[in-house]
């Protein structure tokens, strides 16, 4: 009996082949196939590219790079800190051979980007200090939502800086495929904007439905105390600040 691989599952071509090898029992509960999930796809294709790089790395060489660290924390309170996070990107460093060139430390939230150190090390990537930035995390990095995140990744691009996350390994631009990266966050973001869309729409409608009207308050001058003598003041061709 011949089948099909779909995912992790076997679709027969002749399901009548196999209702006469189970004796004409049908299992009604047994899915046809499996519906692997958009984030489990990409974490596959990521997987692979990033296997793929290693491979080819491998078979040319040459991986000197200078790297920036870049660590956050959320708080100043000093309930956290980033030496678990500094530790592990130095350790990840030494073992590729990178040359540490500077580290950035931010204590304050990622949904900003006015960050100090964070401004401070997009200039010093503008002037091509160092090859890359490698983050612990890509919220450690960001955590402005899809598209602002995205349009940080390609400004370090931009400059000619790559970027790679230490515990994300598919969000990698130092390899052969970076291209391939950048262009399936670019999915991401622009999917994230149709449901940014679809929501503020979805929201308009649901407020017309409970009779509220958005948009700033209207001025009734009928109430106004002084409603009656700006009347008077336009007539006569007067401004109400005159």
């Amino acid at each position: 009996m011949h089948s099909l691989q779909y995912g992790v599952s076997t679709v027969p071509e002749n399901p009548q082949e196999t209702a006469s090898a189970s004796g004409g029992k049908e299992i009604a509960d047994t899915p046809a196939f499996y519906v692997p999930t958009i984030k489990s796809l990409l974490v596959r294709f990521f997987l692979t590219l990033n296997v793929l790089r290693i491979i080819l790395r491998n078979e040319i060489g040459g991986n000197q790079m200078n790297a920036a660290l870049y660590a956050r924390v959320s708080t100043k309170s000093g309930r956290q800190d980033t030496d678990n996070q500094l530790r592990q990107l130095r350790e990840f460093c030494r073992k590729q051979e990178w040359e540490i060139v500077e580290e950035y430390v931010d204590r304050a939230t990622g949904k900003h980007s006015d960050r100090e150190q964070f401004q401070a090390m997009f200039a010093a990537a503008s002037r091509r200090e160092f090859d890359l930035v490698l983050f612990w995390s890509l919220d450690r990095f960001s955590r402005e939502g899809t598209v602002e995140t995205l349009q940080h990744l390609q400004r370090l691009t931009s400059y000619g800086v790559a970027w790679r996350s230490f515990t994300e390994q598919y969000l990698d631009s130092t390899g052969f495929f970076r291209d391939a990266v950048i262009g399936i966050l670019a999915a991401v973001a622009k999917q994230e904007r149709v449901r940014l869309s679809e929501r503020v729409v979805a929201g308009l409608e649901r407020a017309k439905v409970q009779g509220r009207i958005g948009g700033r308050p209207r001025v009734r001058r009928e109430r106004d105390r002084d409603a009656a003598k700006i009347r008077e003041m336009r007539d006569e061709g007067d401004s109400y600040t005159d």
